[in-house]
């Protein structure tokens, strides 16, 4: 009865010491274990077997993670003030090494992020990181790359969220937009002007060399005129049709000066016969 109890015993300590020891690493992850302090290399995914008291395993996930960065006070170039947040997607490729080199892959990165976040910002102007924030997602991702790389961590993007201004900087970026589409606005005007002047002057030499079609518009011009129903009506004369008219003044008026006086005496003073049958009062 004593013996049963004994193998019974040991069989339930066999079985419990079976259970502790099986791990299950799943297909995502990788097991990397330590057997009295030797490193073994890197298990799974499946069954490893993990001898308590004797061996430590470490489970490294090798999927993408998403690490926040939280917003930093930097000052940009062109001296201004901003705080900046950004997103950093980064994976584990190397598990070994990102238990060997590193204590812990994921808090180095965070670090490594934020001082290379403060200082790419700050080698940049407002406006670069307004409007050009590619150029420097790009520049943040080689720069924190080249440093976790020796640990087995590779950083796929790097993505600036949120950029905050003083409201000061805010309320004068938005008078010089204002003043660039004033300046645009301006400069479209001018254009158009320009444009309409010298079509107005192609219209101008195409009438002049057919006299009939700028009879046609002077003839639909008067149609207009009397389409609308007005009590006064405007009949414009063009000056072609004035101008002989204003020629045949000219020449008459010298003509009529440089008269020569009848009889020796000016006609000016010759006096006017008056009619028969008239009294002189």
């Amino acid at each position: 009865m004593i013996v049963a109890t004994v193998v019974v015993l040991v069989v339930l300590a066999l079985l419990a010491l079976v259970l502790t020891s099986v791990r299950i690493v799943k297909e995502y992850e990788r097991g990397v274990m330590f057997r009295l302090g030797r490193l073994r290399g890197p298990l799974g995914p499946g069954l490893c077997v993990v001898l308590p008291g004797v061996d430590k395993l470490y489970r490294v996930d090798l999927r993408v993670v998403a690490l926040t960065i939280p917003p930093q006070e930097v000052i940009t170039r062109d001296n201004v003030p901003a705080r900046v947040n950004a997103v950093v997607l980064f994976r584990v490729v190397d598990p070994v090494q990102s238990v060997m080199v590193v204590e812990n892959h994921a808090v180095a990165t965070s670090q490594i992020a934020q001082t290379t976040l403060r200082s790419v910002v700050g080698r940049a102007d407002l406006d670069t990181l307004l409007a050009h924030r590619a150029d420097l997602n790009e520049d943040l991702a080689q720069s924190i790359a080249a440093q976790t790389g020796p640990w087995g961590v590779e950083v796929e993007v790097v993505e600036i969220k949120d950029v905050e201004i003083p409201e000061a900087m805010q309320r004068a970026m938005a008078r010089e937009a204002e003043a660039e589409r004033e300046r645009r606005a301006k400069v479209i005007n001018a254009r158009g002007e320009l444009q309409a002047s010298r079509e107005l002057r192609d219209a101008a030499v195409t009438l002049s060399e057919a006299p009939a079609s700028l009879q046609l518009r002077y003839l639909q011009t008067l149609l207009e005129l009397g389409a609308d129903q007005n009590s006064t009506v405007v009949f414009p004369i063009p000056i072609d049709i004035v101008s002989p008219f204003l020629e045949a003044m000219r020449t008459r008026a010298p003509a009529a000066a440089e008269t020569p006086a009848v009889n020796g005496h000016d006609r000016s003073s010759t006096p006017v016969p008056r009619p028969e049958g008239e009294e002189a009062r």
